[in-house]
């Protein structure tokens, strides 16, 4: 008997008939049904995952750059710098300097780091603000760094004490010895050493310091001198008058 209807249509799914029976239509799986909006949002997925993930590649890429453009912090090592011009010859405070923090290449040998240390003391060379002293810019013992073993700091008095204004350090002169002669008898000039280096002069300020060890410095004249040079200069102004004579360095 027909099924009965109530006003409504009832379309049956026709099923293919093979060998003369009837097979029935295969179900929708639930799975396949759902596949494509499952692919739809895991396609969605990895898009957003890869916006992330090349967004993180920029932020390192970005960091890498930086790191790379930026020095690296170094360490600072503190150290004196003239706080003010000083002029050579001038007689050292505290302060006369500040600290500064340099690299630990800037730190030379000899470069002076605590201002107590330097007090008292006697500048062989001018100084600008904010110029790195070391203890060749000293008088004492440093005047001599770098000079060859067995250089010594021979002081000599000359005998016209106005041209010492002629001289600063670092200058190379001629020592001449005049030997003192009786009225009849002509002096005899004599070169006692050769383009030795100026260390330090009277005319730098008028005090020893600390390294002369006498107030009495006009007309001296501190010059680097090898042993045998220093042999011949040692009490020369006993002997006669000195004086000096520039040369040209080369």
């Amino acid at each position: 008997m027909p099924p009965k209807t109530s006003g409504s249509l009832i379309v049956r799914r026709a099923t293919p008939n093979v060998g003369g029976a009837s097979v029935p239509s295969p179900r929708p799986s639930r799975y396949t049904s759902r596949n494509p909006a499952r692919r739809l949002r895991l396609g969605s997925l990895v898009a957003r995952n890869r916006r992330l993930t090349v967004a993180l590649l920029l932020c390192l890429a970005t960091g890498i750059a930086v790191q790379q453009l930026t020095p690296a912090s170094e360490q600072r090592v503190s150290i004196l710098a003239a706080a003010r011009d000083l002029p050579a010859g001038a007689t050292l405070t505290e302060a006369d300097f500040t600290s500064v923090g340099v690299p630990p290449d800037l730190a030379l040998d000899g470069t002076l780091r605590d201002p107590a240390s330097v007090a008292g003391r006697q500048l062989a060379s001018p100084l600008s603000k904010g110029q790195l002293p070391t203890e060749a810019n000293l008088l004492g013992p440093g005047l001599l760094t770098g000079a060859p073993p067995g250089t010594a700091a021979v002081p000599l008095r000359m005998a016209d004490p106005s041209s010492i204004q002629l001289l600063s350090p670092g200058q190379l002169v001629n020592v001449v010895l005049t030997a003192a002669g009786s009225y009849d008898e002509s002096r005899d000039n004599r070169i006692l050493a050769v383009s030795v280096p100026v260390l330090w002069t009277s005319a730098q300020g008028g005090t020893s310091g600390q390294w002369l060890g006498t107030s009495e410095t006009e007309g001296l004249v501190v010059v680097a001198a090898d042993p045998v040079q220093a042999e011949k200069l040692a009490g020369a102004s006993t002997q006669g008058k000195l004086f000096f004579v520039l040369v040209n360095p080369s």
